[in-house]
């Protein structure tokens, strides 16, 4: 009950209004979250610190303020995807090079697409399936409020994209296999359980990393495409895609996820105010018997 007021009488009406008023509410809800309440402020400045250790307090401080307000713009955006129109969604989100992934289609190949929780990822992934040829599909992890989660995959899959559970993800490149995907993997997950994993340094911090899309890679032989979202101003994003690898069964084990480890680290280095610095990335820590890359 109360998870449908709160949709009803708030997030679905505010999905409605302007952008110039929601980031009006982003301003305020700054400072609410980081000025009043200290949300996970104390997540962010470890996280930031052991990432960067050569960096000044002030520094630091410098990127965290960055990051909270650009989190509170990541806030009202996602918000607002419940009503915007696919045609206003698509100003804001640019494909800069279609061609690349228009000459895989051509080719005939199924495509693996990899990223982090950088810049607006959400409305990249949501508006991909009207920019490319390919069919898009998202994998995610069922929400345990089964209301939000209905809601927000609705909104996720309103220009075509297809949500996976992470626990169909093998079921549905099968009954996918004769189609012509895109499957987009988040590469910066904290894998808790699996031991399917990674071990390599991961912006200074021995880091676990999931070797799921490795692992589909060479199992369907689909060439891996990374895909860099860069924040062109407020609510605008430019979206460039590269080819990591055409040919994942020649590459020897651990190469294709060291590599995209590698470039989301150079991304986040550049840019470090827009990445998800709230969630507990290194929460898993190496086991005996487990070893570097």
């Amino acid at each position: 009950m109360i998870s449908r007021l709160l949709y009803y009488l708030v997030i679905k009406p505010l999905s409605i209004l302007p952008f110039w008023f929601l980031y009006g509410l982003s301003d305020v809800l700054y400072f609410v979250l980081y000025r009043c309440l200290n949300y996970r402020k104390l997540v962010v400045r470890t996280n930031l610190e052991n990432s960067f250790p050569h960096k000044t307090t002030q520094e630091i401080g410098q990127i965290e303020k960055a990051f909270y307000s650009h989190f509170c713009d990541l806030i009202v955006e996602s918000i607002r995807l419940f009503s915007i129109s696919e045609k206003e969604l698509k100003s804001r989100n640019i494909l800069l090079n279609p061609e690349l992934l228009d000459s895989l289609y051509s080719q005939n190949k199924s495509i693996i697409l990899l990223g982090g929780h950088f810049n607006n990822w959400e409305s990249g992934a949501a508006i991909l399936s009207s920019l490319v040829k390919h069919h898009i599909i998202g994998i995610y992890a069922p929400l345990s409020n089964l209301f939000f989660n209905r809601k927000i995959l609705k909104s996720r899959e309103r220009f075509g994209m297809e949500m996976l559970s992470k626990k169909s993800v093998k079921e549905g490149f099968e009954n996918h296999k004769h189609n012509l995907t895109a499957t987009i993997f988040a590469t910066d997950q904290s894998p808790t359980h699996s031991k399917y994993v990674h071990w390599t340094s991961f912006l200074n911090q021995s880091t676990a990393v999931l070797k799921g899309a490795e692992r589909f890679a060479k199992d369907y032989d689909y060439p891996l495409v990374f895909v860099y979202i860069k924040k062109v101003k407020r609510g605008y994003y430019e979206i460039e895609c590269q080819l990591l690898d055409d040919q994942p069964c020649k590459t020897k084990e651990g190469y294709l996820t060291e590599t995209h480890t590698r470039w989301l680290e150079n991304q986040i280095v550049e840019t470090p105010q827009f990445w998800l610095w709230t969630h507990k990335r290194w929460k898993r820590k190496m086991k005996e018997g487990e070893t570097f890359y």
